[in-house]
């Protein structure tokens, strides 16, 4: 079932093989990336890497820092883990942005796409071993204040479509 079916993508339902509160979650995220995915349609690779100043992210960086904060959370919520050493190596840029996500660039819309693609395709393979109870599970979590991940995976999306905001609003501002 391709969860970005245009056609059903305005409906918070259930979705088959997962259960009713996981189903609900994905619908809101599967919103949230048909979106991103709408905002970005088209972009070259130079508009992808324009950066509006030395202290902004570019386009590019942005998708893949949405893919690397799934993965962050994907390590927190399945494995109860952080990045280790070699997963900084693969995703830190991306991730913390700023000074190391300049070097995030040179890529086609394709690639970032792709990786988007398989990040959630993780997601929701996961997502079909955990049960409603799971998404409720606490634990202490930003400065040790309770969570659960239901929050969690919330944020994943809350973080996207914040950053959307952004490449929205650069997208309009392009040189190209």
């Amino acid at each position: 079932m391709n969860h970005l079916d245009p056609n059903n993508i305005l409906l918070i339902t259930d979705i088959p093989g997962y259960t009713p509160q996981i189903s609900r979650l994905m619908s809101m995220m599967n919103y949230a990336r048909y979106s991103t995915l709408r905002a970005v349609e088209g972009l070259t690779t130079e508009q992808l890497d324009y950066k509006l100043d030395e202290t902004s992210n570019s386009i590019g960086a942005l998708l893949l820092h949405f893919a690397a904060v799934e993965v962050a959370y994907q390590l927190e919520t399945f494995e109860h883990r952080d990045l280790n050493e070699e997963e900084m190596k693969i995703w830190g840029a991306a991730l913390d942005l700023g000074e190391q996500g300049c070097t995030i660039k040179g890529n086609p819309l394709e690639y970032y796409v792709n990786i988007l693609n398989e990040v959630r395709t993780k997601t929701y393979e996961v997502f079909k071993t955990k049960t409603d109870e799971w998404l409720y599970e606490e634990y202490p979590f930003w400065q040790e204040r309770p969570a659960n991940h239901y929050f969690m995976w919330y944020h994943v999306f809350e973080d996207e479509i914040n950053h959307r905001g952004q490449i929205r609003w650069m997208k309009k501002r392009l040189p190209m």
